[in-house]
């Protein structure tokens, strides 16, 4: 079974940054897509960013141009660097990787939080005003 293992999260000033990290064992990595997702209480889940096995990434509107994300293949680690951080941006974050290895999935599948079948445990990510 494919474990996830996320750290990085943490309690950090409006207009600042933090870094999340999602480690995954290596025969489960390369092969996949990758999303990070985060929930406020009470809330679904929403898509924040994606990259596909390809290296393309996609980004929910809301961060688009303040967070960047990105894979490491050789230490199966997929990355989501969070800068301008907004008190908007308070929840807990989640990795997860798809269900599908295909090379071309459409940004409506990577948006989705139905096409993603492994999360990790989630970590608290809180900005102060």
């Amino acid at each position: 079974q494919v474990r996830l293992v996320e750290s990085g999260g943490g309690l950090v000033q409006a207009g600042g940054s933090l870094r999340l990290s999602c480690a995954a064992s290596r025969r489960a990595f390369t092969d996949y897509n990758w999303g990070w997702f985060r929930q406020y209480p009470g809330l679904e889940r929403e898509f924040v960013a994606a990259i596909t096995r390809t290296g393309a990434p996609d980004y929910a509107d809301s961060v688009k141009g303040r967070f960047t994300i990105s894979r490491d293949n050789a230490e199966s680690i997929v990355s989501l660097q969070m800068n301008s951080l907004k008190p908007d941006d308070t929840a807990v974050y989640y990795c997860a990787r798809t269900r599908r290895t295909a090379y071309y999935v459409p940004s409506t599948y990577l948006r989705a939080q139905s096409s993603y079948d492994t999360w990790g445990q989630g970590t608290q990510v809180t900005v102060s005003s």
